[in-house]
């Protein structure tokens, strides 16, 4: 009996030790939410502490101010805090103190003016030859303001002409010559003396300048992104996407395993990323292959693998290669052991043959992994020029979870794989409005590594039909080249 009670105390502990471990562990993940760090941020939960402090704390500090040290919030908080009552104290006696002095200074002027008063009846009143030569002084102080008044004001207007004069002839100039900029400056110079002169705000100019010129490099740097893009977006819609909030809320789904900062998600750098090959149909261009093979859809007839995800692959390819691109389409299988479904090791034997056939075609350049969405009880479709279109999701491995980078595995192509996905993203928002899900981010790498311009994509789910992945697969492949193709 002994034993087992010892036993018991011993299991005990270890279920206390393993729980203080989940709560540890869990609260962790928790406070790194997207969401939970958005309400940090906002500075409701910290004004919400301040509050309760103040709270906390207001019962003895103005036990302190008033003298109640018996009272026992006062006399803890002096031992708590003897800074802030050394300040109370203190400051209340500077408080007496400053109106005894105030008192006295009151006295001393009172007494100040007693004395003016019994001195001028000593004195008594003026004479009259005394105030008649204090007249005149007064008058000849007037007559010599006057003069010097007249001549400031004569060379002002002299100055007031000459800088007029100025002023006009560089407004002149410059509005015949904006081009004239090795003139800038001096012109800047002698301007900001004519503004001083006729009270001109020379800081409007100024800004207006500056403003004209962050729109002009925000315009280049527009221009260059849609340049790379190879499609217009309107300054709005650029606005939008420059904001880190907008961009990854409207854009992206980030999964509770990664983080996504305004570093790794840049919409500036993903739009100038020029991500266009040239065309050859006489050599690899284009990879696909299905790392889960084995995945169906509603309809899907048994035994045809041209109704699984994989003959979803050959629409794709077909549709490609009407484009001019030679595209090689592997169908292995990897998710089949001894005939048996089991993709605990699905990416490592994919990755092994993908990298095989990326030594035999050192020309490929595009890496596509088509898998078919798995979502209980959901079905994504849309309709597209009248035909309905399963909804496609792009899908990105960033190598990254909650503490930062994943270090054994390394994928340095993560920016120009999230370039791809989203410069698609943003074609089919265009084009074809309702046709893609947000781009979703998880913390591995699912063999995105192999290429720069690799991207998983996830079709539709097990509920959409053969026909509505079929017509997927046409849209799919004039977005790949709306991004592919040369501007």
């Amino acid at each position: 009996m002994k034993g087992n009670g010892w036993m018991q105390r011993v299991l005990y502990f270890l279920m206390l030790m393993l729980g203080i471990y989940i709560v540890y562990k869990g609260g962790r993940l928790f406070m790194k939410q997207p969401a939970v760090q958005t309400v940090l941020d906002g500075g409701d939960v910290q004004r919400m502490l301040e509050n309760t402090a103040a709270r906390t704390w207001t019962g003895g500090y103005t036990a302190v101010i008033e003298g109640k040290d018996r009272n026992w919030g006062g006399s803890w908080f002096q031992a708590a805090l003897p800074v802030y009552s050394y300040l109370a104290e203190h400051g209340e006696r500077e408080t007496e103190e400053s109106e005894i002095s105030r008192g006295e200074e009151n006295v001393a002027a009172a007494e100040e003016k007693e004395g003016e008063h019994t001195g001028r009846a000593d004195r008594g009143e003026q004479t009259e030859e005394e105030n008649l030569q204090a007249a005149r002084s007064e008058a000849e102080k007037e007559t010599n303001i006057e003069t010097d008044t007249g001549s400031e004001a004569e060379n002002d207007k002299e100055g007031n002409r000459e800088k007029q004069s100025e002023y006009s002839l560089e407004e002149h100039e410059e509005e015949t010559d904006l081009d004239a900029v090795e003139d800038e400056s001096t012109v800047s110079d002698e301007m900001a003396d004519g503004n001083a002169k006729f009270g001109i705000n020379a800081d409007s100019d100024i800004d207006a300048e500056n403003s004209s010129e962050t729109e002009t490099e925000a315009s280049s740097e527009s221009e260059q992104a849609q340049e790379a893009f190879g499609r217009s977006i309107s300054p709005g819609l650029l606005s939008q996407l420059s904001d880190f909030s907008y961009l990854v809320n409207e854009y992206f789904t980030v999964d509770g395993g990664t983080t996504a900062d305004a570093d790794l998600l840049d919409a500036d750098a993903f739009l100038s990323e020029d991500l266009s090959i040239v065309k050859n149909p006489a050599v690899p261009q284009i990879l696909i292959y299905h790392t889960h093979s084995q995945e169906k859809f509603v309809d899907s007839v048994e035994g045809d693998i041209g109704t699984t995800i994989v003959g979803m692959g050959d629409v794709l390819a077909a549709a490609l290669e009407k484009k001019g691109y030679q595209v090689i389409h592997d169908t292995g299988v990897y998710d089949l052991v001894d005939g048996v479904l089991d993709r605990s090791a699905a990416y490592d034997y994919a990755r092994q043959a993908v990298e095989e056939l990326l030594t035999q075609y050192p020309t490929i350049q595009v890496v596509i992994d088509l898998h078919r969405d798995g979502v209980d009880g959901q079905k994504f479709v849309t309709e597209i020029e009248g035909k309905p279109c399963s909804m496609v999701m792009f899908f990105n491995g960033i190598s990254r979870n909650q503490e930062g980078e994943i270090s054994y595995l390394p994928n340095p192509y993560v920016k120009q794989n999230l370039a791809f996905s989203f410069q698609m993203e943003l074609a089919a928002r265009q084009q074809y409005p309702g046709f893609t899900r947000n781009i979703y981010l998880k913390a591995e790498r699912f063999n995105l590594h192999l290429r720069p311009r690799s991207v998983l994509i996830e079709a539709g789910t097990q509920l959409n039909t053969v026909e509505e992945e079929r017509n997927a697969m046409e849209i799919l492949a004039n977005l790949l080249d709306e991004v592919l193709q040369e501007p």
